[in-house]
């Protein structure tokens, strides 16, 4: 006999601009269960979202490919509201509260109750009053059909994260003919204490028949709280499983798992260096960042000198705040040391002072000026930060435009940037390219120690292999100590010694290019078995 589902997503593609991001994807959701979307930064789980929400984004870009079945009824979702009137609901992990109003007021803004009045039988229903008490009697049986025992009279501003995490919860669960939940990495911003009880929130809510897609990269949540699981590698379905009948290594298996194409030629990995564990080229010791988004909480980390030292980690657990702390850019605690000498943390430009040069993961925000010249954009950081390209002249300081035209048209040639000469403007640039021009610009300064975010983030597999390559290259050849920080785990396995990998802020465990693809899952996914070990 088939399995009814209350939700089935059968076949469905998506493409955006010639790339295409769903692969004849398919995930299917039984009433009453929670059913846990897992996979990679990249995986498609989003778009897949974005799909069943009706999502603008969609539709503006045309379409998708495949079937959508509500209660095995084909259904187009193509806006927000219709998802609403099928009876999807969605709970954020961006809270979307208004935090002056009340408990009442948030869990019923936009569907308020009135009762009418005298003046609204005569001028019409613009003069009707708010029903207050109808409203607070759903409010406070939405709150405790999910087991939250607070008034319901109370401001939401100066509740605890995780109580407003729970008033969302309740707002979706007011609504009339809820049949499905979306949990988008809910517990992301809780303590562990929260999270635990909004595991118990989500079992109350799927114990009164009400579906749950559970979204998250935290390996024991889905163990202790999920009935089944999908999993997506790389825009393609890979399994679905009932928990029961599988395990959290076999879920990181089939979530990491894939033929790991070495992006670099083993040729140029040949030249073994002797990596001395007490010759240290940067350490970190407890060290906190204050980074919106990729917060980082106390970190140890022993970077030995020559080495290429890779951090991964799914989006927002932290990896990306720890080159933008080093580098003075944003509040930090604890210490940074390089080659013995604590750097000042809070004075910008100290890390450079003391042989940092930093490649940012935004390249259009922070890494390029735009609307100048390639030449202008390679040589600024070495005129600002060491006096390069400048002439001395009666005192002034002139800009030497031979030295800093035959260098650009160096690098240029070195790192096959794509352009019409040094004069073209940055932004007119692919993003490859831009990419080149960076790493170009922080090779100027000459620097011991080379931190690459995001290196290949959006460039092709052609500039993409050449700019790794040329990255092993400068530590086989120059002995710089690189660290490259990637969301492409390929990428870090394919050229680094070490991989550091950070889940929540904190270090999981540090695993070597060839550990199993496993062990990389299960830290990524912030197994506590993992990070146990590593603390």
């Amino acid at each position: 006999m088939e399995i009814e589902y209350l939700l089935n997503m059968d076949n469905i593609s998506k493409e955006y601009y010639g790339n295409r991001v769903l692969k004849n994807v398919s995930l299917q959701v039984k009433p009453g269960e929670i059913h846990a979307l897992m996979g990679e930064n990249g995986a498609g789980k989003s778009t897949l979202m974005n799909i069943l929400f009706g999502m603008p984004v969609i539709h503006s870009t045309g379409g998708y490919e495949g079937v959508v079945k509500i209660n095995g009824e084909k259904v187009l979702i193509d806006d927000p509201h219709k998802a609403m009137d099928y009876g999807i609901g969605m709970v954020h992990q961006e809270f979307m509260l208004i935090p002056g109003f009340t408990i009442t007021e948030n869990i019923k803004v936009g569907r308020e109750i009135c009762k009418p009045t005298l003046l609204s039988h005569i001028f019409g229903r613009d003069l009707e009053k708010l029903d207050i008490e109808q409203m607070r009697k759903d409010a406070k049986k939405a709150l405790s059909n999910i087991g939250l025992d607070i008034n319901e009279y109370v401001k939401v501003a100066g509740l605890p994260i995780g109580y407003m995490q729970f008033v969302e919860i309740a707002r979706e669960i007011d609504k009339t003919g809820i049949k499905l939940l979306v949990f988008d990495e809910p517990t992301a911003v809780l303590t562990e204490s929260e999270a635990d009880r909004l595991l118990e929130i989500m079992k109350i809510i799927s114990s009164k028949g009400i579906a749950i897609i559970f979204i998250t990269h935290r390996l024991d949540e889905v163990m202790a709280a999920a009935d089944s699981i999908t999993i997506l590698r790389d825009g393609e379905f890979v399994a679905r499983k009932e928990i029961k009948d599988t395990s959290a290594m076999d879920i990181a298996q089939l979530m990491v798992g894939r033929k790991v194409e070495k992006l670099v030629d083993n040729e140029k990995m040949e030249n073994i260096r002797n990596l001395r564990d007490d010759d240290l080229a940067l350490t970190l010791r407890d060290f906190y960042v204050n980074m919106p988004g990729e917060m980082v909480k106390g970190i140890n980390l022993d970077i030995r000198k020559g080495e290429i030292f890779g951090i991964g980690g799914l989006a927002g657990q932290g990896k990306i705040g720890i080159p933008n702390g080093i580098m003075g850019l944003y509040e930090t605690e604890g210490t940074a040391n390089a080659f013995g000498k604590d750097l000042e943390l809070d004075k910008l430009g100290n890390a450079l002072d003391n042989g940092i040069a930093f490649v940012s993961e935004d390249r259009r925000g922070v890494g390029l000026l735009l609307d100048e010249t390639i030449e202008q954009n390679i040589v600024f950081s070495a005129m600002q930060a060491k006096d390069e390209f400048l002439i001395n002249f009666a005192g002034l300081k002139l800009y030497d435009k031979k030295r800093a035209r035959e260098h650009a048209l160096k690098m240029i040639e070195l790192l096959d940037i794509r352009c019409t000469g040094p004069s073209q403007t940055a932004g007119s640039l692919s993003g490859g390219n831009q990419q080149k021009v960076c790493l170009a610009r922080a090779l100027t300064l000459n620097p011991k120690i080379l931190i690459v975010s995001e290196p290949t983030r959006g460039i092709d597999i052609g500039a993409k292999k050449l700019v790794l390559e040329y990255l092993v290259q400068l530590n086989r050849q120059e002995g710089l100590t690189i660290i490259v920080v990637s969301s492409e785990l390929v990428e870090l396995r394919s050229i680094c010694d070490r991989i550091a990998i950070v889940s929540d802020g904190k270090l999981a465990t540090i695993l070597e290019p060839d550990a199993a693809d496993v062990e990389f899952g299960l830290a990524m996914a912030g197994s506590k078995k993992d990070g146990d070990k590593n603390d």
